[in-house]
């Protein structure tokens, strides 16, 4: 086995240093641009495995998980509700719909579902 068939993480001989290479970490220049006008949010409405109770989540948008926190967290405030990031998707709790809907396209973005 070479030296480069793996990437050494972590190394315990006492020095306590991590190996791990900084830049190898994805950059944000790495990331989609989002322009809203040409950025299509699918949204959708689930109750399965919640007890009962609607989320509304968002899904299938551009790699840019930054861009998407920040607008998620906008998103929150708006409609003073809780939520999460997981999964390359993003929820908000309650049956928001309406109210996301408007918001976003006077954003410019173009909302499905």
């Amino acid at each position: 086995m070479n030296d480069d068939d793996y990437e050494l993480v972590y190394v315990c001989d006492g020095s306590g240093k991590n190996k791990l290479d900084k830049n190898k970490k994805k950059k944000k220049n790495d990331f989609v641009e989002i322009i809203p006008k040409d950025t299509t949010l699918k949204m959708r409405i689930e109750k399965k495995g919640r007890g009962g109770k609607a989320v509304t989540v968002f899904y299938e948008f551009p790699n840019n998980p930054p861009f998407f926190k920040r607008l998620m967290k906008e998103l929150k405030n708006l409609c003073a509700t809780g939520g999460s990031y997981k999964d390359e998707t993003f929820e908000i709790q309650g049956d928001q719909r309406e109210k996301l809907r408007g918001y976003l396209e006077e954003k410019g973005y173009k909302v499905l579902g």
